[in-house]
């Protein structure tokens, strides 16, 4: 059977009557074509002009190895310099990436070349929006985003390939514990069903961004990304109008990060060696059970 994937609804345009009725009411992703034509990024952000208008700054890099036991969430792997790095994506393949770049920290002139969606929904996080940055080859692990957003993600300069899984699938997905990622042994493009027999028959949503193309990933959805190409994106987040959502967002970013982050520092490999453990049990008990139903 292995995971199932069915491809995105992709539109060119849509009213907030029919986003509403269709996306945000049921949570469902979509692409969305057209939308950031209209934004001046569309034609201005090339690499070279994010080369020059960030300048010459260090910038954190992360890679596609599995995180080290003992580091918080998101430790970089190095740091290079921003233009650098630049031309290293645009030269070769590479597995570093750029992960939530604050370009209002570093180019504040980029926040006025795109427009949040506010004709489609309100809750707009306006001050917090994210750049990442990744070479040809590099992925971005199995994870559900920390603070439950709704986010709207334009891809810029090249491809990438998505895959969405609803959170429903969460324990077939191996989440471990106390975290919003899945076990990182498994490669969800290629997966070895007889060691991970749950990921069998999980079903998910298929997504190949190009440029301009803007992804909506509802709170809650689990995503793997591949950069196809030497390119980056930028996430816009906006708040659901659930409290519970918020609340659950405002436990993960606070005693369940902290929580995680002091097992971590106390207990590192033993403390991850169960994390591990426990997420492989729960995902035999669902596969069992039948779940999700």
């Amino acid at each position: 059977m292995g995971i199932i994937l069915k491809p995105i609804d992709v539109v060119d345009d849509i009213s907030k009557e029919e986003f509403y009725e269709k996306y945000l009411k049921p949570r469902r992703p979509v692409v969305i074509k057209n939308m950031a034509k209209k934004w001046p990024a569309y034609q201005k952000w090339t690499m070279d002009y994010v080369k020059e208008v960030v300048g010459d700054i260090e910038v954190p890099l992360y890679d596609s190895k599995k995180a080290d036991p003992a580091a918080p969430i998101n430790t970089p792997t190095t740091k290079m310099k921003f233009a650098d790095y630049i031309d290293l994506i645009q030269r070769e393949p590479t597995d570093l990436r750029i992960f939530f770049f604050d370009p209002i920290k570093h180019a504040p002139q980029l926040l006025e070349e795109y427009i949040a969606p506010k004709e489609l929904m309100g809750g707009f996080l306006d001050k917090y929006p994210g750049m990442f940055f990744g070479g040809k080859g590099s992925v971005t692990f199995l994870h559900f985003d920390i603070d439950l957003a709704h986010i709207f993600h334009t891809h810029f300069n090249g491809r990438k390939h998505v895959m969405l899984f609803e959170n429903k699938w969460k324990e077939r997905l191996y989440q471990l514990p106390y975290a919003t990622y899945a076990l990182e042994d498994y490669d969800i493009e290629n997966p070895d069903f007889e060691k991970y027999p749950a990921l069998d028959g999980v079903e998910g949503i298929d997504c190949y961004l190009e440029h301009g193309d803007t992804l909506f990933m509802p709170t809650g959805w689990w995503h793997w990304m591949k950069y196809l190409d030497g390119s980056f994106s930028l996430s816009l987040r906006a708040w659901d109008k659930s409290w519970t959502v918020k609340a659950n967002s405002l436990w993960n970013l606070t005693v369940q990060r902290k929580f995680d982050d002091i097992m971590k520092s106390n207990f590192k490999k033993k403390y991850m060696d169960w994390k591990e453990k426990v997420a492989i049990k729960r995902a035999e008990i669902a596969l069992k059970r039948g779940l999700p139903k």
